[in-house]
């Protein structure tokens, strides 16, 4: 188990040092005033965060089954918490979606309350110091106005398009998340109650997927049914999404393609 766990280990450790020298190449680049190679390189930083960002994902799932079964104590801040519940779903989602997914899947306790000023405190530690951190907890962007979805949060690290929401997407996210649940729960004991009850209730938005009376509703019939709706849906969505991380790249600044268009420039980004 010890040389299953060091591979990632290593590869994240790689990562790290590339994330250090992007940033001080993009800090001499905003210095000098190449925003070219700014933009270059602010593209690179978020490429090597998400694949960090996955590495450490699968460094989780490569720990010991008795760690996982007998985990100590949770020291984790409340971005942590709210970290591993979107990198499990890969999609943007709600406080309270993102609350039940800690819940069925993460121990310790996720406060709806410490939720409110999240996102806020993240834009200030984003100001104070930009990309000092590995990631950022920010809003999805509406696709229309490049501004910040109501009550949606992603991670800084993903692809912009996947962080745009446009018509489409609140119906693809919800399927592509109950696909992530169906997975994750079919990984986990039978008596894995709350899993198995969050995995009901993404079935019972899904014509055929969901089994009568919430009880032993099948992951792999979830998922199934879930991507074949998703394969309807998905090819528009993907192509209103990138149309709109398009005008994002060109007219917001990096700030604003993490925290959303100012007020003042709502109505020229819409147009």
């Amino acid at each position: 188990m010890s040389e299953s766990i060091s591979a990632p280990n290593e590869q994240i450790e790689l990562l790290e040092r590339r994330i250090d020298r992007l940033r001080g190449e993009l800090r001499r680049a905003a210095t000098t005033g190449d925003r070219a190679q700014a933009r270059t390189l602010r593209a690179e930083l978020r490429r090597v965060e998400y694949a960090w960002d996955t590495a450490l994902a699968e460094l989780e799932e490569r720990a010991p089954a008795a760690a996982r079964q007998n985990p100590a104590p949770p020291m984790l801040s409340i971005r942590e918490q709210v970290h591993h519940a979107l990198t499990l779903l890969t999609v943007p989602a709600a406080p309270k979606l993102i609350i039940a997914v800690h819940d069925a899947f993460f121990p310790g306790e996720l406060v709806a309350a410490r939720l409110t000023s999240l996102r806020r405190d993240e834009e200030r530690s984003f100001k104070v110091a930009p990309y000092g951190r590995p990631y950022y907890l920010c809003p999805a962007l509406t696709a229309d106005l490049l501004s910040p979805a109501r009550g949606l949060l992603a991670i800084s690290t993903w692809p912009l398009p996947a962080r745009v929401v446009g018509p489409l997407s609140a119906r693809v996210d919800f399927l592509i998340g109950a696909i992530k649940v169906a997975e994750r729960v079919a990984q986990l004991p039978d008596d894995a109650h709350d899993a198995r009850r969050l995995l009901w209730r993404f079935a019972a938005g899904i014509p055929g997927a969901a089994a009568a009376g919430g009880g032993g509703t099948d992951p792999e019939t979830v998922a199934g049914r879930a991507q074949a709706e998703l394969d309807v849906h998905a090819e528009a969505d993907a192509a209103d999404r990138a149309a709109a991380a398009a005008r994002a790249h060109e007219r917001l600044d990096g700030a604003e393609t993490l925290f959303g268009a100012r007020l003042q420039r709502l109505r020229r980004t819409a147009n």
